[in-house]
């Protein structure tokens, strides 16, 4: 007979005795309670446990660590306790950072750490200060400091001409002050530098002047450009009316050179051919002696002036003495 039914002897109404079975639900409730424990006796006992990726597991006995366990499956005594461990990237966010400079200016910034847990670090780090890896006050603390420093030794003005050193000179002192606690910086995110509301004004009132005296500069740069280019041009303008004199001063004595070279050349020959000289003018005279017709102008004067008439020698008659 099944264990959960149970029997039990009734009269009918004819007098005699009948067996009647019936649900025995003591046994039921025993059986399902005595279940339930084991099962949570198994639950809590069960030998094997799993470290999710980027964790790692802390196995501990009575409180104190026994040995850190990676990712994946892991056998669990029933005396020892598991716990895990976050070696996943973190952030710590600090608001308005505060610091002064090396000129005393007040200055202020909200930066973004983030951070991890070194996995040869996670023993001390859980024993010392954190049981699942979250350092974030911390950080928090230690960039706070480091902030401090770094800005005493940069004055306002380098703060901003210089933001990458200054960022660079927290990481690497931020670095190291959280490997005292075993976390390595990822990266720091760091938004602008923010001064006292006289100081920002102050500056405003330089960039101001200063963009003042680069427009006026420039304005004498063009005014000075537009002198040069006119004096250019004025200098152009003399050197072509100078080369035009001087090829024409040229090209005349050049031309006077040439003349006087031929008039040279013309006496020249004529002074060394005085007898073709000598005979062109008997040839001359000859036509003059062969055109004239005996008759003496009508008045001398008007013709030859103060000039002797010229007479011709003819030879004498034939059989003359």
């Amino acid at each position: 007979m099944p264990r959960y039914w149970k029997e039990t002897k009734v009269k009918r109404y004819d007098g005699e005795e009948a067996i009647m079975q019936e649900l025995n639900f003591f046994a039921i409730a025993r059986d399902a309670i005595i279940a339930i424990v084991l099962l949570l006796m198994i639950l809590i006992f069960w030998p094997l446990r799993s470290v999710p990726t980027g964790s790692r597991g802390v196995i501990t006995v009575g409180g104190a660590i026994r040995q850190i366990e990676g990712e994946g499956f892991t056998l669990i005594a029933p005396w020892q306790r598991l716990a895990l461990f976050s070696i996943r990237a973190e952030t710590a966010a600090i608001d308005k950072a505060e610091g002064a400079t090396s000129d005393t200016q007040p200055v202020h910034v909200n930066m973004v750490v983030r951070y991890n847990i070194a996995p040869d670090k996670v023993a001390e780090v859980y024993e010392k200060y954190s049981h699942d890896g979250d350092l974030s006050s911390y950080v928090q603390t230690a960039t706070q400091e480091v902030f401090k420093s770094v800005t005493a030794h940069y004055t306002a003005p380098d703060l901003i001409a210089k933001r990458p050193n200054v960022s660079n000179d927290i990481a690497s002192a931020l670095r190291a002050k959280l490997a005292i606690y075993g976390a390595n910086v990822i990266n720091i995110d760091m938004t602008n530098f923010a001064f006292s509301d006289s100081y920002m004004s102050a500056i405003n009132q330089k960039v101001t002047q200063e963009q003042l005296r680069l427009a006026a500069e420039n304005q004498v740069h063009t005014v000075e450009a537009q002198q040069k280019q006119k004096v250019a041009i004025a200098e152009a303008e003399a050197n072509a009316l100078r080369a035009k004199a001087d090829g024409e001063a040229y090209a005349v004595k050049t031309a006077a050179t040439a003349q006087a070279q031929a008039l040279q050349v013309q006496n020249d020959a004529l002074a060394k051919n005085k007898d073709v000289l000598e005979l062109r003018r008997i040839e001359v005279s000859k036509i003059q002696a062969e055109r004239w017709d005996g008759k003496l102008p009508g008045s001398a004067g008007s013709v030859y002036a103060n000039a002797p008439i010229p007479f011709l020698q003819l030879p004498p008659p034939t059989g003359a003495h």
